[in-house]
């Protein structure tokens, strides 16, 4: 290590984002580094991420975790995506689905095929080739890599968590010896009066910790980029107006269904997350269009068990820092910003950051070009994940509510006008660049919101009628197979990875 290499980092806040960044920091960077972390037992943690992607089974597996331990210790379950309930339309339904939705043939992908066959009246849904959505159906799961001997991808998931939990795993998962955990409240940051970097911060009790890079996961209140370094904050607001939520653990039901649950009310939505000691749900809304005590009544009125306590308020601002890394600190979680938990990003952005941070690591001088292709590339996944969840709301059918006139009369960003244009006259989809949503979740939604393509790509009519209907049920076939083998959800839970108690 040369002189001007980074030997001390100082992570302030616990909770997932702190202890994921400590975990991988100290795991990439092992004994080269001193990590310390900084959290006070006294401030909660918002938590309200308890579902995740399928990216989140990379960082068990670079930690060298055993998924059904960690499964156990977080009282976690299955998720194969999610379920929309009245977004398009009260009474419709669809599913974004993990996983790849039928088969390519040659450069031509799955949709044109299918779309050809719909409109010469194939009845059968694009559901009906994807093995994870017709697993959801039928509430089964098993680890399969493949359908069988054939070409079909088999079940891609990812985990429905107690967020809390997860956060006391990954601190179990801590080298010791690399990260030291310090109790206490930041009251201070003294920087550097030069450059204007953070040289240290002074705890309650008046001990002083320096470091040379500072990673901010102090959640909404950014104690280090906002408070001491005013980087700044971009209102997103105008794009997705909810600005309030509600939160609530109620008691387990059966059977335990292998995905998340997002449906529509009238101002807003609300989550339903299995876990194995009881169920998450939420109620995120637009405090615009719906009081407080109408949001708690909607909540309440919409649980599937016996309520296990009060509604927790959560109140945010929907956006970004203008700048995700500022001199010598990088703001993680919500410390970054905040997206309502609609496609259960939250936990990914903290992990695709410390990914970004290790590729980007600096030494003390942190040069420029490295801090801005981290601020470059960061906001790039913020501004495609908002077109994302965007497109819920402004395409959909409903009017039934002020909230939903508003939704159907926001002005696009230009990129997300640009892509439903082009699937609405084409049936194509170009993911750009490290966009964290493939083609197959844009393309599920997009169907799911009611945007119809007008035509398919005429290389899928290159393809003699009978052997295309050959082709299409073949692969309903292969999965219908596939899912009847595979035990129910709850029983796999049960067999492989059930919680003491």
């Amino acid at each position: 290590m040369n002189d001007s290499s980074i030997r001390n980092v100082v992570i302030v806040g616990g909770g997932t984002a702190g202890w994921m960044t400590a975990a991988l920091l100290g795991k990439a960077l092992g004994p080269q580094l001193q990590i310390t972390l900084i959290e006070s037992d006294e401030i909660g943690i918002v938590g309200v991420g308890e579902a995740t992607i399928p990216q989140i089974r990379h960082v068990n597996e670079f930690l060298g975790i055993e998924e059904d331990e960690m499964l156990r210790a977080t009282q976690g379950t299955i998720k194969l995506g999610i379920e929309f309930n009245d977004w398009q339309r009260i009474g419709h339904s669809y599913m974004h689905a993990f996983g790849d939705i039928g088969l390519p043939i040659g450069l031509l992908s799955f949709q044109h095929y299918w779309l050809r066959s719909r409109q010469q009246g194939d009845i059968h849904d694009l559901w009906s080739y994807s093995l994870s959505a017709q697993a959801c159906k039928a509430r089964r799961f098993d680890r399969m890599e493949r359908v069988g001997s054939s070409p079909l991808t088999g079940l891609r998931y990812a985990y429905h968590i107690d967020a809390g939990l997860y956060g006391q795993f990954l601190r179990s998962h801590c080298d010791p010896q690399t990260v030291r955990r310090v109790e206490g409240k930041v009251v201070d940051v003294s920087l550097r009066a030069e450059d204007g970097f953070i040289e240290s911060v002074r705890l309650q009790n008046g001990d002083t910790i320096a470091g040379e890079l500072f990673i901010d996961c102090s959640g909404f209140r950014g104690l280090l980029i906002e408070g001491a370094l005013k980087t700044g904050y971009e209102n997103w607001q105008h794009w997705l107006p909810c600005d309030r939520a509600l939160a609530v653990p109620s008691a387990r039901i059966e059977p335990m269904r292998p995905f998340t649950q997002a449906s529509a009310r009238p101002a807003g939505w609300q989550w339903r997350i299995p876990l194995q000691h009881r169920s998450g749900n939420g109620h995120v809304y637009c405090s615009q269009f719906m009081g407080d005590d109408e949001a708690a009544s909607i909540l309440m009125a919409n649980l599937e068990g016996e309520a296990l306590g009060e509604p927790r308020p959560l109140r945010f601002t929907t956006g970004m820092r203008r700048q995700f890394w500022n001199r010598n600190c990088v703001a993680l979680g919500l410390a970054s910003g905040f997206m309502e938990p609609l496609e259960s990003t939250s936990i990914h952005l903290v992990q695709s950051g410390i990914s970004r941070l290790l590729a980007l690591f600096p030494d003390r001088h942190v040069d420029a070009a490295l801090r801005d292709e981290y601020n470059r590339a960061t906001r790039f996944e913020y501004e495609r994940i908002r077109d994302f969840l965007l497109l819920h709301y402004r395409a959909t059918e409903r009017n039934d509510t002020p909230f939903w006139r508003h939704c159907r009369q926001i002005e696009m960003p230009e990129s997300l006008a640009r892509k439903i244009d082009l699937f609405r006259s084409s049936g194509q989809i170009f993911r750009e660049g490290e966009e964290l949503f493939t083609e197959v979740g844009w393309m599920q939604v997009l169907l799911g919101q009611g945007i119809e393509p007008t035509r398919h790509h005429p290389l899928a009519d290159a393809m003699p009628a009978a052997e295309l209907d050959e082709f299409l049920s073949h692969i309903r076939t292969l999965i219908d197979r596939a899912v009847t083998t595979m035990p129910g959800h709850s029983q796999f839970i049960a067999s492989h990875c059930a919680a003491a108690g």
